[in-house]
Parts: structure tokens; sequence; C-alpha cells
């Protein structure tokens, strides 16, 4: 396929099935992201798990990270293929789980599950690409994957509260379970008229290392979640062990000079997880925030992720088209500025009693920030990447976004829990936020120019 002439589409006949039911595998993930962060306090509340809110939210990304390393090595091993539908299974499973729990930890096992499908997916659909589009039609995939979140933006957390106020929250899982199944046969039929390669031979004592400390990671970060309700004189001290832990655990898992933002790929890596980390933490609480400060019912506390969904896949496609002319170092700053003045406006009205629309209408500001740079990030990857590292390094780009919104996530709880919990403690939160990505600016200017290089 890299041979293909430089006016081939993703929509042509031999790809259209295959980026359409890709496509609806996004579209369905971001229904069901959208819908778990608006319900989510109705959730807590109807199943006694206020205490847990963070950690159904760090559990799943948690988890992802072994998803995304068992995705990763089968890729490489025997092709993406199995991975993707052993993923799309996982994620199936686990949101029926959820849906059909009754009291909280039946909840988070099913998100916990969901998480391994999740993590799985991404991967899976990353060497999907990297295997049957050329390299010049990337940038397109990923911002049309980015655009699949445009209707769910526009319906998803409004329809979401809806349904959680009017019918039941479950239908919040139990619908996308059953969508899910259905984009999965079409695209699973399609697949197999494609090749996308057998893999090439693995260590099979580096994969059992690599899998066995992405349990580690996970089961850490879950216990940075969980250390919230133990006493307040230990949880700090907890937190801060676990978070060591993981960053010693980690390494091996990404690129090396990671951790300490070396040029290139490894700080393509860093950045997306510091970024991630202060977007997802900082969302979380949105809903909460408005539901909980200015009264907001769930249908409406939506909004706020209406408008950054929709900011997303905006800068999203305007990456697509001009990412190559606006070059990586001022993507960085323009994404960096843009989340940072809507954490300000949201701190705004969490500190300072400033009228809802002013977080409302600021946070639409990151997600315009994170859809210029998330598919920036997504093309960098696969471009410093060979046909032998194509799935070690899609899935190091999918674990530090997810370890880094999973550990901030677990944080952020913390700091709201230690402050007493309720709307007067989210400001911490926003602050967290702010500090992450102003570390995340450290390797966005060390991202290297892989994307140039290989333009032409």
């Amino acid at each position: 396929m890299t041979g293909a002439s430089a006016d081939s589409s993703i929509w042509d006949r031999s790809r259209v099935w295959v980026t359409g039911g890709a496509v609806a595998l996004i579209f369905l993930a971001a229904i069901e992201s959208l819908a778990v962060t608006t319900v989510m306090p109705i959730v807590s509340e109807a199943l006694d798990g206020q205490a847990l809110y963070a950690v159904a939210f760090a559990g799943t990304l948690a988890t992802s990270v072994i998803g995304m390393v068992a995705a990763g090595a089968w890729s490489d091993a025997r092709g993406p293929r199995g991975a993707l539908y052993a993923a799309v299974t996982l994620f199936i499973v686990g949101l029926l789980l959820s849906g059909f729990a009754h009291t909280m930890p039946q909840f988070l096992a099913g998100r916990l599950v969901q998480g391994l499908g999740t993590g799985g997916q991404t991967v899976a659909l990353y060497v999907v690409v990297a295997r049957l589009y050329p390299p010049h039609l990337h940038g397109k995939v990923f911002a049309a994957f980015a655009a699949a979140w445009v209707v769910p933006s526009m319906v998803g957390p409004f329809l979401a509260g809806a349904v959680a106020e009017y019918l039941d929250w479950r239908w919040a899982f139990l619908g996308v379970a059953v969508l899910t199944a259905a984009a999965f046969m079409a695209i699973a039929i399609r697949l197999r008229g494609h090749d996308l390669g057998h893999g090439e031979p693995q260590d099979r004592r580096v994969l059992t290392r690599r899998l066995l400390l992405a349990v580690v990671v996970a089961v850490l970060a879950v216990v940075i979640g969980l250390s919230a309700e133990i006493e307040a004189t230990w949880r700090w001290q907890v937190a801060l062990v676990a978070i060591i832990a993981i960053g010693i655990a980690i390494v091996p898992l990404l690129p090396r000079g990671a951790l300490r933002a070396a040029t290139g790929l490894p700080s393509v890596v860093l950045m997306r997880g510091l970024a991630a980390g202060a977007f997802f933490a900082s969302e979380a609480y949105i809903p909460y925030l408005l539901m909980e400060r200015f009264d907001f019912s769930a249908t409406w506390a939506g909004i706020a992720l209406m408008l950054a969904a929709l900011g997303w896949a905006g800068a999203s496609d305007l990456q697509g088209r001009y990412g190559e002319r606006l070059g990586n170092r001022r993507i960085t700053l323009i994404s960096v500025s843009a989340i940072i003045f809507a954490l300000l406006c949201v701190l705004a009205s969490a500190a300072f009693g400033a009228h809802p629309a002013v977080a409302i209408v600021g946070w639409g500001f990151a997600g315009a920030g994170m859809g210029l740079l998330y598919p920036r990030l997504t093309v960098l990857t696969l471009a410093y990447s060979g046909a032998s590292d194509q799935g070690f390094n899609s899935s190091a780009l999918s674990i530090s976004d997810s370890t880094g919104s999973a550990v901030a996530i677990a944080v952020a709880g913390i700091g709201v829990a230690s402050l007493g919990g309720g709307a007067s403690a989210f400001p911490v939160v926003f602050v967290f936020g702010i500090v992450l990505v102003l570390l995340a600016a450290v390797p966005g200017l060390r991202l290297g120019h892989a994307a140039e290089s290989t333009a032409s």
C-alpha cells in the first residue's frame, strides 16, 4: 500500500468499509467516553460510591495499559487483526457488566474489563492504519477519527444526561454495547479481504516482562485512586510511593529517554501523557462542578463537554489540513496556550464564582488545543516507526496517554478528598491541570521533525 498514488483516498473502494468501520468504533468509544463523564455523578450516587468517583475513571485508564501492551505485542507478532477482535469483544463485555451492575464494586469490575478492551482497540486500530494506509494518508485517517467525535460531541453528553435523568443511567452503557457489536461485525467482515501482515517472531520473555510490567502499572494506578479512602495521614505517602514505582515500571514500556524528554519520539510520547493527564483529570470534574456548585441537571451539565469535543474535532481537521505548514513547535505553543486559558476560565468559576458560562465556553478552548495536538502526536509516532516497531511505539503512545490520565485523575481525587470533597475542593484539580500543561510544554518543544522528513 505504500506505493499508492498520491491522490488515493481513505474512502476509495478498497478501503471505504474498513475506514467506515474504524470510524464507527471510534464514534462509539467517543459516545461512551462522553456519556461516562456526564453520568458518573448520578452513577456514584445511585450505587453509593462517591468515594470511588475518581477510581471509576482511573481504573479504566489503568487497565487499558494492559490492553495496549498486549495488543501491541500481538500486532507485532501476528498482525493486528486478532488483537482488534479480542479488544472489541472485551470492550463490549465491560459495557455489559457496568450496565447491569447493582453495586459500585460490580460497576468498577465492568469498567476494568472495559479498559482492557479500550486500550487494545486503540493500539490495534493504529497498527491497522499503519499497515493498510500509505503514510501520506495517515494524517487524514486520524483527522477522520477525530471527526468521529463531532456527532457525539453535539448530542452525546446531552443525550447521556437525558437518558440518566429521564430513563436510567444503565442505558448509557448497554446501548453503546449493542451498537458496538454491530459496528464490529461490519469491520470484521471487511478486514478479511485485506492483507495486514503476519508479524515477526517476538522474544517471549521480553513480551512476558512487558505484560507483567503493564499489570504492575495498572495495579499501582488503581492503588493511587483507592488511597483517597485511607487515613489522611498516609494517603499522600502511599500515592507518592505508587507514583515512583509506576515511573520505574513504565520505563521498559516506553521509548528510551521518554522520562527525560529526549528529542524525537521520546518527547512525543511523554508530551502525550502529560497533556492527557491535564485535560482528562480536569474534564472528569467539570460536570460534577456544574451540578454541585451551579445546580445544573445531568442533561445540561454535559454542555461543556459538547463544546470541548466540537473544538477538538474542528482543530483536528485543521491539523489534518495545515499541520505540516504550522510545524510542531507552533502547534505545541498554540495548544498549550489554549489549554491553559481554558483551565483558567474553569478555575475562575470554581474558585471565584464566575458565571458558569465562563467555564463552559472556556473549556471549548481546551478541546481545541487537544484536537490540534493529539493527531499531530499520533502522526509523529508513526513517522518515527518502522514496520518492526509500529506496535510497540503505538502502544507506548497509548500507554503514556492512559497512564498519565489515570495517575492525574487519581491524584486529583486525592486532592479533592484531602480538602473535604465537594465543590469547594474542585479548584485544586484545575490548578493541578495548569501545572501539568506547563510541564508538557518541555517535551513539546523537543518533538523533532519526523513528519517533515517523511512527508516528501
